[in-house]
Formats: structure tokens, sequence, C-alpha cells
């Protein structure tokens, strides 16, 4: 059965990719989201399994790859508690994404090739999760690296999109040196790459030190260090983030599937199957929950002032994925897997409610051109209401009333604050950041759906009503789902709000096909009862302890006892912020809509600080991107055309081409020219012959 979840996309991706078009759009999609519902459906019941306590951990041999002296590397699929938890938020997300994406590409003439690239992604990442080895696990991790590069990029005719995917592919880059060195060390120290072995000798190598950059330091901490590098360029977290929010140049769906649910969660994953590793060094886990906590605030900043729709839940994700760090660094391994399973659902149904606003818009994604979408789009509207509630964690403390964000989230911060040390602060950060997600998510919530129409003054729009616009997003003059809201006024990051549209151009918003709508009505759900459902199996002291005992997580039993008896203000703390902002959002966007352009002009530093993303891109364009060209251009110009060219096979060509000139000069056409030359020549052999030897 395993087997057959993990290869069957596999089979789908080469079938739909080498048979592209020779098989047509429709068996194309059918084979590759047939497969990702297939293996969707026979993921669920090993969940649940694992739910009901009837879940064993198995490991399934494939063959033998590797076999050099004492590295032994057996192709296996391992199965327990996280590997089932995963499963099923890969195989859901991407089989509805699969589904989603038959409306959203519909027009678009390489639709094979996208589907093939969705099936060869998702088995990348079922191969990372179901990894027995840190090999197997690099393998799967290169993969979803490639294939989230054919994705950003499949649109190639857009140079942001092609920009955005080496961009991506580069700053994971920089991450995957860092995993493959703690790889490395792994297995210079414990003379193995296998998962169980090494976390089985693990506790006895604390407190070991190991040289490394001409110093020793404690061997536990440097390879845990390496090994979270890897997990920051995966899971975007701060300083190897900026490849996140370029992404959202590739479609939509890729966002929802790629940026959402899976790619991006692979570095929590990695440090929760190695969580007993991490919990042998005190430093490491400090640098996870620092990092962590201060990605949750940086991302939820950046957050607030953007305009375009999917950069706003972009930055959202990166937030989020902060929380999950700062709650693997304080030991609460649990609260990170059960929020990565709640933010799966609901930050899909944000980006692919997002699509089908975008759908609607003919393409625009500047927020400030929206505006009383809700009775256009109802049913859009209502599911990325339910997914609003969900992220910003709407809920009844003290109850089991709530949206999964509220199950998830709370018991992350419940558990910070019950950690102490740096979990106090990350407690403290992590509640300003849900102050601050709140009102970013119902800001979008407010300038897409509610307020007067401002339609009238989007490019887009005026192209569609007249005519004179290609209406498939992949027009090369479109630029794909391009936009300006790249491009802001000096006025604040609402101004154009104030300015009512009047009239709609002509212009009606529709609702999406079914087939987009269907999915995020099923994500919805997942948004609505996640948390309710699964909050006992997994953040429970007795039901997490039964529950994750089938698994390498290390489950901190006496932390999850404290973090549900933390003071009454701390479980009110998340709550309180979510309305605080709500009411801030609503103040800003409904009641007096003059208010942001005031304020950004008021703050216009802070805006400028926030509205450049700390300038943390500009600073590295600055240190490491213009340094590496001028290098370049110095080794290019200098170096190849300069010297090697110029004295190598430029320099040689060049006298070929003088000699010929001279010989051509010889080559008069008279006769007694060539008797002359005849002449010297023989006289020449002559006075060589008798010469004494």
């Amino acid at each position: 059965m395993i087997s057959i979840i993990v290869f069957g996309p596999l089979l789908a991706a080469i079938i739909a990719g080498l048979g592209n078009r020779m098989i047509g759009n429709v068996p194309a999609k059918v084979i590759t989201t047939g497969a990702l519902f297939l293996s969707c459906a026979l993921s669920w019941p090993i969940f649940l399994q694992f739910l009901g306590g009837h879940g064993e951990q198995i490991v399934e041999p494939i063959f033998t790859w590797v076999k050099s002296g004492t590295l032994d590397v057996s192709w296996a699929l391992r199965v327990d508690t996280l590997t089932a938890t995963m499963l099923v938020v890969i195989t859901s997300v991407s089989a509805l994404v699969h589904l989603y994406s038959w409306g959203y590409m519909d027009e678009d003439p390489d639709q094979p090739r996208f589907f093939a690239y969705l099936s060869l992604f998702t088995f990348a990442m079922l191969m990372l999760v179901t990894a027995n080895n840190l090999l197997q696990l690099f393998f799967g991790w290169e993969g979803v690296g490639l294939a989230s590069y054919l994705l950003i990029g499949f649109w190639f005719k857009k140079p942001s999109a092609c920009a955005a995917a080496i961009k991506a592919f580069v700053v994971n880059r920089v991450g995957d040196l860092g995993f493959m060195m703690g790889i490395f060390g792994i297995y210079l120290v414990f003379d193995t790459i296998s998962i169980p072995d090494i976390l089985a000798a693990a506790p006895a190598m604390a407190g070991s030190t190991i040289g490394f950059l001409g110093a020793r330091f404690d061997t536990m901490t440097v390879l845990c260090l390496l090994l979270f590098i890897g997990a920051c360029g995966k899971s975007a977290q701060l300083g190897l983030h900026t490849w996140l929010p370029d992404a959202m140049e590739g479609p939509t769906p890729v966002s929802a599937l790629i940026h959402a649910a899976t790619m991006v969660t692979a570095g929590v994953f990695m440090v929760c199957r190695l969580s007993p590793l991490f919990e042998t060094s005190h430093v490491a886990m400090s640098v996870v929950t620092i990092v962590g906590a201060a990605t949750c605030i940086f991302a939820a900043t950046i957050g607030t002032v953007q305009n375009d729709i999917k950069r706003v839940i972009a930055y959202s994700t990166c937030s989020q994925l902060g929380y999950m760090f700062f709650a693997a660094g304080v030991g609460a391994y649990g609260a990170a897997m059960f929020h990565l399973l709640t933010h799966a659902f609901f930050k899909a149904l944000l980006f692919l409610g997002a699509g089908s606003v975008i759908h609607a818009m003919h393409h625009e994604q500047d927020m400030r051109y929206y505006g009383g979408l809700y009775k256009k789009i109802p049913i859009t509207f209502t599911t990325m209401l339910l997914g609003t509630l969900a992220i910003t964690g709407v809920g009844i403390p003290g109850t089991q009333i709530g949206f999964a964000g509220f199950f998830s989230k709370d018991a992350i911060l419940e558990s910070a604050f019950a950690a102490g040390g740096h979990g106090t602060g990350a407690f403290y950060v992590g509640v300003l950041a849900a102050l601050l997600t709140s009102f970013y998510s119902w800001r979008l919530m407010f300038l897409t759906f509610w307020g007067k129409p401002r339609w009238a003054a989007s490019e887009h729009i005026q192209h569609a009503v007249h005519g004179d616009h290609d209406d498939h997003p992949d027009a090369e003059d479109a630029g794909h789902e391009d936009t300006h809201a790249h491009s802001h006024d000096a006025h604040g990051h609402d101004a154009h709000h104030g300015h009512a549209a009047e009239g709609t151009a002509g212009y009606h918003p529709h609702e999406s096909p079914w087939v987009m709508l269907i999915p995020l009505i099923l994500l919805s759900v997942g948004a609505v009862l996640g948390g309710f459902a699964f909050h006992h199996a997994f953040v429970d002291p007795e039901g997490g302890a039964h529950f994750w005992e089938a698994s390498t997580l290390f489950f901190n039993e006496h932390l999850m006892h404290a973090s549900h008896g933390v003071p009454l203000w701390v479980k009110w703390s998340p709550f309180t912020v979510m309305a605080l902002g709500l009411i801030i959002a609503w103040l800003c966007y409904i009641k007096n809509t003059d208010w942001p352009a005031k304020v950004s002009a008021q703050f216009y530093l802070l805006y400028d600080f926030l509205l450049h993303k700390w300038y943390i891109d500009e600073l590295y364009d600055l240190i490491f991107v213009r340094p590496a060209f001028a290098l370049g251009r110095l080794f290019w110009k200098g170096g190849d055309q300069g010297t090697i060219d110029r004295f190598g096979p430029n320099g040689l060509a060049s006298l070929v081409v003088a000699s010929g000139r001279v010989t051509r000069a010889l080559q008069s056409g008279y006769l007694y020219s060539y008797a002359l030359v005849m002449l010297i020549g023989l006289a020449a052999a002559a006075t060589w012959a008798i010469m004494p030897k």
C-alpha cells in the first residue's frame, strides 16, 4: 500500500510528462489527478489507524541503494505516526490542488507539463517523509527543490517568474550546503546515516566535542545547527526567507501546494523527525526558538503593508512557519506538528481562495482594485472567511469551541510560556504576531470583499472590458498574473482605498467553476473541524503520549501538562489580540477608510521600511549579488577573454590569419615569381648539402 502511495504520483508524472501533448490535456489531467486521489484514499486509513491507537511502525525495504565500506544505504519506506500525519497533509492538499488546477489552468497550452510537474513534486515530498535514512531524505529534499524550480518558473516567458525560480533554487542551495555538511558530520560521528540508529546513539554523544572551522565545539550542537541551516532554507526562516514571497510569481495552485502546505514544512518535519537529536543540545534548541520567533514577527510586520493578495498570504506562511519552529525549539514538537496539519488546510484554502478571486478579477492581484466582491463571488467569500477565522484563531478559551488555528496556535503559545527561558520571550513575540496576523488577515478580507467596488481603476479590468488584451494568463504581454501591486504610490499602502472607483467599467466579476470551488469547500471543512478533531491526539498529555509513541518524535509529556496549567491570562491573550486586530482592521478599512493613508504618510519611514521588507533584499544585493557579478565580470573580461582567449584560441587563430596574409602575398600568379622562389629554394638546398658536417 505504501509503495502505491509513494510511487503512484511518480508513474503519473512520467506518463503525463513524456506523453505530453501526444496524449492530450484531459488524459494527462485524469491520470495525474486520479493517482493523487488514490494516494490520498490510501493515506487516510493509515493515519486513522495511528489515531485510533492501532498503528504500528513499519519499514518496507525496496532495494539496496549504496554499499561502500561501512556505508550501507538501503532504500526503504518508513511509516510511523509522523509519516502518517505528513502523508494525509501532502496527498490531501496535492489531490485538491490537482483538481483545482483543472479550472484554473484550463486555458493554458502546456497543461500536461504542469500536471506532470505537480505530480513529480508530490512524489519527491512523499519520498522525503517516508525516508528511513538521511541520504534518502536528502533525495526527496533536493527533489522538491527541483520540482519547485520547475513549477515557479512554469511560465518561462515571464521574466519575473524565471528570476523567482532561479532565486528560490539558489537560496535553497545555500541552506542545502549546511544540510549536506550536517549529514557528512553525522556519518563521521555515528558511522551511519540510518535515522533509527542515529537517534538511538545520540544521547551517548552528548557532551562530546568535535573539531570544526579550526576550533572545538560541542558535537551535537554543531550537527544540529548545520541541519537547522538546511531547515531554514527549505522553510524560509529569517535570513534564507527571501525566495518565498517571490515564488508567488508562479501559478496560484503552485503557491498553494508548495509554499503553503508541503515543501515549506519540510524543515519543520525534519526537526521533528530528528527531535531526539536536537534534544541533546540546549544551544541548538535555543537557536531554533530564537530564529523561529524572529521569523514569526518579522514576516507578520511585512504582511501588514502588502497589496498583492498572494504576497500577503505568502508572508503569513513565513510567519506561521516561525510559530512551528519556536514550538519545536521549546520542545513542543506535538504542537508544532499539530499547527503544521491545521495550517496546511487553512493556508491552502486561503491561497486557492485568492486564486479564485484573481480568476474573477481577470488576473488582477492588487487588493486596492477589489472591493464589494462578497455579493459577486459568494462561495469564494464564504470559504475565505472560514479560512480567515481559522488562521486568526477564533475560538473561546477554556472550551472546545473554535476553528483549527485556535487549537493549534494556542497550544504553541501556551507551551512556549510553560517552557520558560527563551520560550517566554517567544510567547510574547507570538502574541504580538497574532495581533498582526489578525490585522492583515482581516485587512485582506475587508479590502477584497467589502467596501465600494474599485475595479474601474484596474488596468487588467479595463483591458478585459475593452477587449484589447489576451484573456489568457499565459499571454506574453500580460506577463501571467502580472500585477501593479509591486508599484506603490507615495500616499501609503491603501491610498487608492479612498478613491472609490465610480462604477465598475462594465465588468462583472464571476464565480469560479465548480471544479475550483469543490476543493475550497473541502478545505473549509479542515479549517473548521481540523483543530477540534485532532487536538486530543496531538497535544493532549495522555492522548499525545499514546499517539506519538509509534514515531521518532520526542513527546515532552511534562511540558504538555505544564502548558495546560498556565495562568488564565495566558490562555486569553491570543483571543484578546485576535479581537483587537479585527477591530483595528475594521476601523481602518470599513469605518474610516482615510486612516491608512494618513497613518502611512505620518509614519512614512516605518512604512517604507516595511514596504521594502526591512531592506534585506537590498542588503543581500549589496553584499552578495553585486560583488558576485563584479567578480564574474573580472574573470570573464580579464581572465577568460583578456588572458585565456587572447593568448589561447583567439591568439592562435590570429597568428594563423597573419601567416595566411604573408603566404597570400607570395601567391602573385606570375611564373617568374615562382621560378625565383624555386631557384632560391634550390640554392638553399645545395648550400645545406655541401656544408661540412
